[in-house]
């Protein structure tokens, strides 16, 4: 049998296990690592969240912006308009007025509303908000467009309205609304942007109106409005303003000229006063501008004829026309006995004559022609 060295069964055993450090390190490792990643996480989050944050900051000042800004609230009116929602645009916080706003902004009291309508609206385009100036609960607010064929430029006066929720409304700290001041001269009968109006319609006095006063009517601002008339009576070639300044007066006056239709009628109706006149067999025909004087007697009845009808021209005349001095020249044949012989002479004469005719538009649109003779 052999014999070996005997070693120490303990010695064995504690060279055979691991080193006593292992197990106590390992757990701090962990928890080290545990930490460091506890950390990044929390940062991670904390990324996400500000960033989160700044989303929801730029989506509430987009929507601010878009929605619930001073510059948001003016746009929507111009849209409006432009869309022809004259309606919508009238309720608008702010836009309507009343008797004692105008008299506060020195405008005409009785204002008619008959242009706040569809129907009396161009074309508004091209709309863009230029600047936006807060100062406390108010702000000023530009705004650029194009109004039919004219650019323009107006600046709004808004403040604030309340809530919606937690967005701020707003409403006009001034009306937008403007008054044209139209006088039309030779028509009581007018267009504004093709809408057909008549001064009876729209003036205060109603049917008493006075044809030569100017007609105060409302409009909206910003906006361009064409005048004109186009009647069988008188027309003319319009005129077009621009409306873009708020709460102010702008005077429009237009001179109406007769039309080719309503001087034939003129000339029919002054040719046939006189062919009446004509008719008379005495030397001086009643109410006609012809006559014609002679110091003897008469040997047989007169005769009257026109021997140059005139040439008829208007002019205007306030709310009416005239018919200025004009030349015509009348035939008369007639036989006159002296008083001195006895004797008979035929007379074959033309007579000159000058007239003028004042012509005035009733209220059923027909016309009173008054022909006097001229000196």
């Amino acid at each position: 049998m052999e014999q070996g060295v005997a070693e120490p069964v303990g010695e064995r055993a504690r060279a055979d296990a691991p080193p006593t450090s292992a197990p106590r390190e390992a757990p701090r490792a962990r928890r080290r690592r545990t930490r460091q990643r506890l950390a990044l996480e929390i940062t991670l989050l904390a990324v996400v969240g500000v960033l989160l944050l700044g989303a929801l900051g730029a989506t509430a000042g987009a929507l601010y912006a878009q929605f619930y800004s001073p510059s948001a609230f003016v746009s929507r009116y111009l849209t409006m308009l432009g869309e022809g929602r004259a309606a919508d645009a009238l309720d608008v916080p702010g836009v309507a007025v009343s008797s004692a706003d105008l008299e506060d902004a020195g405008l005409p009291s009785t204002a008619s509303d008959a242009l706040l309508r569809q129907a009396a609206l161009a074309q508004l385009t091209d709309i863009a908000v230029v600047s936006e100036e807060m100062q406390d609960d108010m702000a000023k607010v530009t705004v650029s467009y194009q109004a039919g064929a004219y650019p323009g430029t107006t600046t709004f006066r808004v403040e604030r309205n309340g809530w919606i929720g937690v967005a701020p409304a707003w409403r006009f700290a001034q009306s937008p609304l403007a008054v044209v001041d139209l006088t039309v001269h030779g028509s009581m009968q007018f267009t504004v942007n093709g809408f057909e109006l008549d001064k009876r319609q729209v003036s205060s006095a109603g049917a008493e109106a006075d044809p030569a006063a100017p007609v105060p009517l409302l409009v909206f601002s910003p906006g361009v409005y064409s005048v004109s008339v186009d009647t069988a009576m008188s027309a003319t070639p319009g005129v077009a303003v621009l409306s873009d300044a708020p709460q102010t007066g702008i005077p429009i006056e237009l001179q109406a000229q007769p039309t080719e239709e309503f001087i034939g009628v003129v000339q029919e109706r002054v040719d046939q006063f006189l062919a009446e006149c004509a008719t008379q067999q005495v030397l001086q025909p009643a109410g006609c501008p012809f006559g014609f004087t002679v110091r003897n007697r008469l040997d047989a009845l007169p005769v009257w004829s026109i021997a140059q009808s005139p040439v008829v021209t208007l002019e205007p005349d306030g709310a009416g026309w005239k018919i200025p001095t004009t030349e015509a020249v009348a035939h008369i044949e007639v036989g006159i006995k002296s008083l001195f012989d006895g004797s008979v002479r035929a007379v074959s004469e033309d007579v000159p004559f000058r007239f003028t005719g004042s012509i005035s538009v009733l209220p059923d649109g027909t016309a009173s022609i008054v022909v006097s003779g001229a000196e």
